[in-house]
């Protein structure tokens, strides 16, 4: 099997997440977690109490502050080591009563239809998959642990972005994914080379995505991170942010 391919037992991302670590919150693009927890309190309805599924959750950035308000927060990641990160940030945060965190591989998720919302942000798993069935495996697990009528928030990168202005990446325009070699360092600086691939989508391709799992659509905003908000879908953000909810 080739680096990064998917195996039986895991994901390609699990390599990076555990050289990582903490260091992952170092990054920008995690400095907005507020403004984008603000934001989807709000375009989600959610209030003290509320029980969410957070897939893909990493560190746990988005469900401890969810918690903080007053919600009960189940984060899901495939790696461990941002599972035992996240564990210990809602512990210093005194809310591991409310964000709670186990490993699951997303493509696998098979919770019961008991939460009154969901949330996939930042490529956690939908978007990382190398194989489209894979990201609607996700998208389908995520419906199915919500309750009739419970919202649900997904981000993903824009393919019109990718090609427009991905000058580092290579955008495959048949599989609709940018593939990009980087660096990725840990605590102590040690730099492990990484080759990032990232499925890249049009709001129609989200829209029918998410019809085919159960997932009604109510609005597709282009966002960045740290700044969410409801601004219409356009060529020059690199994400979208799909809001709706189950039938």
């Amino acid at each position: 099997m080739g680096r990064g391919e998917i195996g039986a037992d895991g994901h390609w991302f699990e390599e990076l997440a555990t050289h990582m670590g903490e260091t992952y919150l170092r990054y920008s693009f995690t400095k907005g977690t507020e403004q984008e927890v603000d934001f989807l309190v709000d375009a989600l309805g959610l209030g003290d109490g509320s029980r969410i599924l957070d897939v893909g959750c990493g560190p746990g950035r988005h469900s401890i502050s969810l918690a903080k308000r007053g919600m009960r927060v189940h984060g899901i990641d495939i790696s461990d080591t941002f599972v035992e990160v996240a564990r210990g940030n809602a512990r210093r945060s005194n809310v591991e009563d409310r964000a709670t965190f186990e490993r699951v591989d997303a493509r696998a998720v098979s919770f019961p239809p008991i939460f009154d919302a969901a949330i996939c942000l930042c490529q956690g798993a939908f978007g990382l998959m190398d194989h489209l069935s894979h990201d609607l495996e996700v998208l389908g697990g995520l419906s199915a642990a919500l309750k009739p009528g419970g919202g649900f928030a997904l981000s993903a990168f824009s393919a019109y972005y990718a090609v427009k202005y991905h000058a580092e990446a290579v955008f495959d325009a048949g599989t609709g994914v940018s593939s990009e070699h980087t660096f990725v360092r840990n605590a102590a600086g040690d730099a492990l080379g990484a080759e990032l691939r990232t499925g890249c989508f049009t709001p129609r391709e989200l829209r029918l995505m998410c019809r085919q799992v159960g997932l009604s659509v109510d609005d597709v905003h282009s966002v960045e991170p740290g700044s969410y908000g409801r601004t219409a879908p356009t060529v020059e953000s690199p994400e979208f942010l799909v809001l709706g909810h189950r039938w």
